[in-house]
């Protein structure tokens, strides 16, 4: 991810994520395959219906160095996270859940498992294979369907993503992103469904020449237009980077040109997705965004919560940064104005790249946040 203006981390779109990932054998996995990069954040990973899933984006970069592990684990402080919304979908195949399983012996497994692995979390698409990208999603969004819950899902495969950072990947061009939108479109379903739409992909735009980025606008435009129209019920957000990243005015001014501001394709924005900024913070933002966007008041926005329970790392520091903390916990009802809700996008415990490889689950990593 390219650096932003701050040295807080910005929306990384590496490492973190429940992902749904083609397990035809073909070369695709359920976690995202990265190149390390010295400037990246990791995102969450995608799921596949059959294997288990990784999570996407990264926070932004900085002039932060590996950070120092605490593997010992340490007795509970008692901390107390609010208890998930029961609507909200856990997507049963993660890289959480797997190590939950094969280690129910390990002292750190009660408190990963009741405060991370338990919690409904982003279910990441993050891999370019048009073939099955259909009955993947119609796998996570029928299964949501029958248990009654709203699945969060996680479309990333824009052309050029990551600006070739550590996230990089994507379709190879914006004809074959349009295809890939719209099979993914196709399996949406008729239930409720949260779309949280390309990560970064309006925030980090540095390495696009002026053709380029107005393809991109162009082309997630069409892509919420295509959610809405397959699924009246879903809800799509654009990307609004996050309070230390770009001036409200200047993302609410890329927003509009990617059609954000609009109804017909946008419910809104989100924001601090793989990042640690306070709840506080983004809440103000988005504010100030959806106002400069000039859009109707029924667009809102939601915030990712997932490791912002202590805020931002002093000076900027962005992989696996020590002293995290949970969040709030998952909900669609924040009772905040114009937020509609609190997600875990990027999931807790994957790592950024410092403590363990770029999306793989750390449970040491885990242990700390949920401590």
């Amino acid at each position: 991810m390219a650096a932003a203006a701050s040295l807080v981390a910005a929306v990384g779109t590496v490492a973190g994520m429940v992902s749904a990932l083609d397990g035809s054998g073909g070369g695709d996995v359920a976690r995202p395959r990265v190149t390390r990069s010295p400037d990246l954040l990791p995102l969450p990973a995608v799921p596949t219906a059959t294997s288990a899933p990784a999570s996407g984006p990264s926070p932004s970069p900085s002039n932060s160095k590996t950070v120092k592990q605490k593997p010992t684990p340490r007795a509970s402080t008692g901390q107390s996270v609010a208890t998930a919304s029961t609507r909200l979908y856990r997507h049963t195949d993660s890289q959480v859940l797997d190590w939950v399983r094969a280690h129910r012996s390990d002292p750190r497994r009660p408190l990963i498992e009741s405060r991370i692995a338990d919690r409904p979390a982003a279910v990441w698409f993050a891999d370019f294979t048009p073939g099955t990208i259909t009955s993947r999603v119609r796998a996570v969004t029928s299964t949501a369907a029958r248990e009654d819950r709203v699945p969060v899902l996680v479309p990333y495969a824009i052309p050029e993503r990551d600006c070739g950072g550590a996230s990089e990947g994507g379709a190879p061009d914006i004809a074959a992103y349009d295809s890939w939108a719209q099979r993914f479109a196709a399996g949406l379903g008729s239930g409720e469904v949260v779309v949280i739409l390309e990560p970064d992909a309006l925030s980090q735009t540095e390495c696009l020449s002026g053709g380029q980025l107005a393809d991109r606008y162009a082309a997630l435009a069409r892509a919420g237009r295509a959610f809405k129209s397959a699924n009246p019920r879903a809800r799509v957000y654009y990307d609004a980077g996050h309070s230390d990243w770009n001036p409200a005015g200047t993302q609410a001014a890329r927003l509009r040109a990617a059609g954000a501001a609009s109804p017909a394709s946008s419910d809104g924005v989100f924001t601090n997705v793989s990042n640690f900024n306070r709840t506080s913070a983004e809440v103000a933002y988005a504010r100030r965004v959806l106002a400069a966007m000039g859009g109707p008041p029924s667009l809102g926005a939601v915030i990712d919560t997932s490791r912002n329970g202590n805020g931002a790392p002093a000076g900027g520091a962005w992989c696996d940064p020590s002293g995290r903390k949970l969040g709030q916990a998952p909900t669609l009802r924040t009772g905040e104005r114009g937020i509609d809700a609190y997600l875990w996008v990027k999931l807790p415990g994957e790592s950024d790249g410092c403590k363990g490889e770029p999306g793989s689950f750390a449970p040491d990593y885990a242990y700390d946040l949920a401590d």
